[in-house]
C-alpha cells in the first residue's frame, strides 16, 4: 500500500524563509513528473495539502508553494487579501518566488524527480501564479489554472511559453472579469500556445474547494470539480508521455 508522505521544504528568498510542503508517495523511488502546486488565497492550509495529496496519489511529486513566507498563514479573508495583494500587484516578485519553488522541487533530495517532467497548476490566485510562471519561459510541460484570474501586465510574455495551457473556468464565476477571456484567448493565439479554456456552465468561483459557500459568488460543486481535475490529469498524461 503507497504511503503519501507530507515534508516541509523550507528555503531563503532575499533572506526571507519560505516554508513549502513536498507531497510524494515514499514507495516510489524512481524519477517522477514533479508539480508545482500554488494554492488559494489562503496560502498552504489544511486545505491545500488535502489536494497536493490527491494529486500526488496519481504518482507524481508535489510541491505545495509557499507564497507568503514562513510563518504566513491568513486565518481570514482580509489576511489572505493583505498577504496577497502586494503579490498580485507586482508580478515580477510572484514570478521569482514561483520560479524558486520550481527550482526547489528539482534540488530536494526527499523524492526523485524528472526535471524534464514538470508542470504547474493552482486555484483562484494559485492559477494566476501558475500561469505567470509558464509565461517567465520555465521549462513546464504544462499549466493548468483552477478558477483563476487570466490577466497579466505583459502579454507578449505569451511567447515564452514552452508547453501547454488549461484554464478551468467558472462561466459564472463574478470574480473573473469577463473581459479577461477574449484578452486571454488574444494573448494565447497570438503567441501560437497550445491552449485550452473550458467554461463550465452554472459554476461559481472556488468550485474545487469545498469549504466555499457564498451563494452567487464563491460555491463548491462536486461535479464540476471532479470534471476539472479529470481534465488536468488526462492532459498531464497526455504531456507527460510525448
Amino acid at each position: 500500500m503507497s504511503t503519501l508522505t507530507v515534508q516541509s521544504v523550507v528555503y531563503q528568498i532575499d533572506g526571507q524563509a519560505y516554508e513549502s510542503r513536498l507531497v510524494y508517495d515514499a514507495d516510489i523511488v524512481s524519477p517522477r513528473p514533479g508539480l508545482v502546486m500554488a494554492p488559494n488565497w489562503m496560502g498552504v492550509s489544511e486545505g491545500a495539502e488535502r489536494i497536493a495529496q490527491s494529486v500526488a496519489s496519481k504518482g507524481y511529486v508535489v510541491l505545495l508553494v509557499d507564497l507568503y513566507g514562513q510563518g504566513v498563514r491568513p486565518g481570514n479573508n482580509d489576511e489572505a487579501a493583505a498577504a496577497m495583494t502586494p503579490l498580485k500587484n507586482d508580478r515580477a516578485l510572484l514570478r521569482k518566488r514561483m520560479q524558486v519553488a520550481l527550482q526547489q522541487l528539482h534540488e530536494q533530495a526527499h523524492a526523485a524527480v524528472d526535471p524534464a517532467q514538470s508542470a504547474a497548476f493552482g486555484f483562484c490566485f494559485g492559477g494566476c501564479c501558475a500561469l505567470e510562471l509558464a509565461r517567465t519561459g520555465a521549462a513546464l510541460k504544462a499549466a493548468v489554472s483552477f478558477h483563476g484570474t487570466l490577466d497579466t501586465p505583459n502579454p507578449a510574455d505569451a511567447h515564452d511559453i514552452k508547453g501547454s495551457v488549461l484554464v478551468l473556468h467558472g462561466d459564472a464565476d463574478p470574480l473573473v472579469p469577463a473581459e479577461q477571456l477574449p484578452a486571454f484567448r488574444s494573448e494565447m493565439n497570438s503567441a501560437g500556445v497550445d491552449w485550452q479554456l473550458t467554461s463550465y456552465g452554472g459554476a461559481y468561483h472556488s468550485f474545487t474547494d469545498t469549504e466555499a459557500n457564498n451563494p452567487g459568488v464563491q460555491m463548491y460543486d462536486a461535479k464540476v470539480s471532479a470534471r476539472a481535475f479529470q481534465a488536468m490529469h488526462n492532459l498531464l498524461e497526455e504531456v507527460f508521455q510525448a
